[in-house]
């Protein structure tokens, strides 16, 4: 819409619609100057060539003067790149340089929106005007809201009460403005105890603010983790996502708790100051400063049992710290308070039982046989049963005492006195150790007297390990596939065995067995099986060989294990027929869907990529051919006469994907079989005739039958000769066998009509077709009575004209074969000699054609030369010919 000076018009162009005002000047010169102001409207993102606005249109501008009004456009603005202007009519278009008006006004914000500013000047000189443009660019929703962060974090107090309110500073930016710009938020998991809510400051920004919906506690979940997604308010509406970390910090609402309320602890009157008696434990489940524990002393302990008794004020440790009265035998009792910032402390109550010792304790002397160190004795997994370990002997016994030494643990072991000596123990195995089993063991030497008293010696075992363990193969089968053609270095599997034996004894080594294949390579280190080179599965499909897994130690013990590479086919091999094309010769009349020939294919790929198919590509509608056996058939019997040669495409696809496939020719050549009989074209009727002067001289030609046989080689060769007369002269007329020629043998002495019966018969075998005319000569000077003559040849008819058709061999019953008992033979003999003599002829032909096929045989093998039918038709006929001969 435009306004012009003080008028108004609104104008629909294309897609969109265009505002246009004029502004107007309060100096009461501006109606005279000649200046004008335009204001357009238009979207950002505007294909090239969208009309903006037509600015003669909306001036109201002649545009019928002399000279016409030119539009020139100031082309140094940068405004000027995004539009093109048409010179003569003022037209306005957007250019090839898309408007984005997120690039073009990105330091202006939403309330000054953004515009492009043009000057165009109107020429000629008599027509200057300048025209001020303003091309306001609206907003499209061209972009999604999007978070400055990726990860937001809001922590919230697990006191915080039912809808406190917190806000997610991170909000989302949208370049786009108004509706277009962030519209609202929302949680996509809210767990049922958040809620969001949006808030609006003065400027017009969204703020996202977390409400609590549900009591929290930090304990029970200290972390909620979600996605907060920012909707803008375009159509359709653009979102942005970011994660949404809810930390739930913790308050002190926890405090500490022993995990045992009465503890009771047996102290020997000689117990020695310093020793550690008993250890208090309790538990905060909050964190930090909130989970600092104090143990005290309750006010209840008498200032005596505190100087008697250390307690660790952050470990929770009793300890001896005086010398206990050994003379009186009591007990204490005390009180300990565990402490929590803000709490009310928690109490256990500790009873200590003082045991009066009379005399001193027993005393334990170890003496090791075997290795020992710090206390650690050291024994080998290879030692046998009853190995002795060390002598124990008991000391400061007071004879009237008597005491008991047993052995606390697990192991094979066993504590026994030696030999009847007093207060003397030997410790010994009692089976193999096996290091793989356990490595160590803790034994305690126990001493008991009479009064209680009771000394404790520990012992500690370790088991040394040796290459008692050969390396054990995870499968001892190992079976592989991979697929032809690979690439050289292709992984195959990664092998592995374990060694229970430490140290370098339980390393192991792989390595290829003897038999495998040179192309196998395995990495001693890492147990890798590669194949240096690359596949052939028709070369050989199956790699079978040993590895072995070797270990480190001394002596080395091994394992060995199976490995089968299975080579699977990849549809690499066409399919091939055994012979480059192949020929049949067949007799014509062959019997329908009679097989022809095998078509001989093979594949060297195996699977469904071995399968083949044969299909004919051309003759579909006269052949078929058996897709898996590859037998040719003809529908119906063929007959040489109409087309002696076929030349078929038969293509062999295997079943691979993608499938491959070969192309050959097939030739098939009908042999002649004698199925036509002769064939009178000269007389055309027997009731035709023909005036014979008796004035003619003997060995005159008077005239001649002629005949074809469609049949050909001897099946065509026709003979001639006279079967019956009637009329005139016996022996007037004679015929020639070969010709059909007939003469007048003798001079004729009577008038009248002569009729011969010629029989026309071929030479075919087994048995010669024929067939019949009769001609009829009239021996007279004129022909005066036309229907005298008529009539006669009508009565002519009763010697009997016979018609013979063509024996159906393949239909003849019992009689047929009686006559001809030696008809196989002759059918035998017959069909190998003219299969001998074209192939003669084949072979003759196939030389002379030989050099005009040679630059043709890389096309012959991808494609099917339907345009040498013409020249497969010539030699056809070539053929043909020789054969006549």
């Amino acid at each position: 819409m435009s306004t012009i000076h003080r008028g108004a018009c609104l104008a629909s162009k294309g897609k969109f619609w265009a505002l246009c005002i004029l502004l107007l000047y309060t100096s009461p010169l501006s109606c005279f100057s000649n200046f004008s102001h335009l204001i357009y409207k238009i979207k950002e993102g505007l294909p090239k060539g969208t009309l903006i606005g037509a600015i003669g249109e909306d001036l109201k501008l002649d545009f019928s003067v002399d000279p016409p009004r030119l539009f020139n456009l100031e082309l140094k603005q940068i405004s000027s790149q995004y539009v093109n202007l048409n010179n003569t009519t003022g037209e306005l278009y957007t250019s090839a340089l898309e408007i984005d008006r997120e690039a073009l006004c990105s330091d202006s914000h939403e309330g000054q929106g953004c515009a492009i500013f043009l000057d165009v000047i109107i020429l000629p000189q008599q027509y200057f005007q300048l025209v001020k443009i303003k091309i306001i660019i609206e907003d499209v929703n061209d972009n999604r809201p999007y978070f400055p962060v990726d990860e937001i974090r809001v922590s919230v107090p697990e006191n915080a009460p039912v809808n406190a309110r917190f806000a997610v500073e991170q909000s989302a930016v949208d370049p786009d403005v108004g509706i277009n710009g962030v519209q609202t938020y929302w949680l996509v998991n809210d767990y049922g105890v958040f809620t969001l809510d949006v808030e609006e400051n003065e400027g017009g920004e969204l703020t996202p603010f977390l409400i609590v919906t549900e009591t929290l506690d930090r304990e029970t979940q200290a972390e909620y983790l979600t996605d907060i997604i920012a909707e803008d308010g375009g159509s359709p509406p653009l979102l942005g996502t970011a994660t949404l970390r809810i930390i739930i910090t913790d308050v002190n609402d926890n405090c500490p708790k022993f995990t045992e309320s009465q503890v009771n602890v047996t102290v020997f009157g000689n117990t020695t100051k310093g020793a550690q008696l008993a250890r208090l434990h309790a538990f905060d489940p909050d964190q930090g400063a909130n989970a600092q524990i104090t143990y005290t002393f309750s006010e209840r302990v008498t200032r005596e049992t505190r100087s008697l008794f250390h307690l660790d004020k952050f470990t929770g440790v009793i300890k001896l710290a005086g010398k206990i009265d050994t003379d009186t035998g009591k007990f204490y009792k005390l009180v300990v308070l565990a402490n929590g910032p803000a709490c009310i402390p928690d109490v256990a109550t500790v009873t200590l039982h003082v045991i009066k010792v009379v005399s001193g304790p027993p005393a334990i002397i170890p003496r090791y046989i075997a290795p020992e160190k710090d206390g650690v004795v050291s024994m080998s997994e290879s030692e046998p049963p009853f190995s002795p370990i060390a002598f124990f002997t008991i000391k400061n016994v007071d004879p009237r005492q008597g005491v008991v030494c047993l052995l606390e643990g697990t192991g094979p072991f066993r504590l026994l006195p030696y030999k009847h000596l007093k207060n003397e123990y030997l410790l010994e195995t009692t089976d193999i150790l096996d290091y793989e089993q356990q490595k160590d063991y803790e034994l305690t030497v126990v001493v008991k007297n009479t009064y209680g008293s009771v000394v404790k010696t520990l012992v500690k075992v370790q088991v040394l390990d040796v290459n008692d363990n050969a390396p054990i193969f995870k499968q001892s089968l190992i079976d592989i596939k991979v697929e032809e053609n690979n690439a050289p270095d292709t992984f195959l599997a990664k092998l592995q065995a374990t060694d229970e034996d430490s140290d370098s004894r339980g390393e192991v080594l792989y390595l290829l067995g003897s038999d495998a294949p040179s192309i196998f390579y395995l990495d001693r280190l890492t147990g890798v099986l590669t194949v240096t080179t690359s596949l052939d599965r028709e070369e050989k499909e199956t790699y079978r060989f040993m590895v072995r897994a070797v270990d480190c130690g001394t002596p080395r013990k091994e394992s060995i294990a199976t490995v089968v590479v299975t080579v699977l086919d990849r549809n690499d091999n066409s399919p091939r027929f055994i012979n480059k094309d192949f020929t049949f010769f067949v007799p014509e009349n062959f019997p329908g869907f009679g097989e022809i020939g095998v078509l001989s294919v093979t594949d060297a790929d195996a699977g469904e990529n071995g399968w083949v198919a044969l299909s004919i590509l051309n003759g579909s509608d006269i052949f078929v051919i058996d897709t898996g056996r590859g037998a040719l058939r003809a529908k119906t019997p063929l007959d040489r006469e109409q087309q002696g040669t076929y030349y078929l495409w038969i293509e062999a696809v295997d079943g691979g994907k993608p499938a491959l496939s070969c192309v050959t020719m097939v030739t098939v050549l009908l042999l002649d079989v004698n199925d036509n009989p002769p064939i009178v074209l000269f007389p055309q009727s027997n009731q035709s005739y023909m005036l014979v002067l008796p004035t003619t001289l003997p060995g005159t030609s008077i005239t001649e039958v002629y005949a074809v046989d469609r049949d050909t080689g001897m099946n065509a060769v026709i003979a001639y000769s006279i079967i019956k007369r009637k009329g005139g002269e016996p022996g007037s007329f004679d015929i020639d066998p070969d010709t059909g020629n007939i003469t007048l043998r003798k001079a004729l002495s009577n008038r009248g009509l002569y009729s011969l019966l010629v029989k026309v018969s071929d030479h075919g075998q087994p048995e010669p077709l024929h067939s019949t005319v009769l001609v009829n000569l009239f021996v007279n000077e004129t022909i005066s009575n036309e229907s005298y003559i008529q009539s006669l040849l009508t009565r002519e008819e009763e010697i009997g004209i016979e018609e013979i058709r063509p024996p159906n061999r393949l239909a003849r019953g019992p009689e047929y074969a009686e006559l001809f008992p030696c008809q196989p033979v002759l059918i035998a003999l017959s069909t190998t000699c003219l299969g001998l003599f074209f192939i003669v002829v084949s072979l003759t032909a196939y030389i002379c054609c030989k050099k005009q096929k040679k630059h043709k045989k890389k096309r012959l093998e991808v494609e099917i030369p339907l345009k040498m039918k013409t020249d497969m038709q010539a030699m056809d006929r070539k053929l043909m010919e020789l054969s006549n001969i």
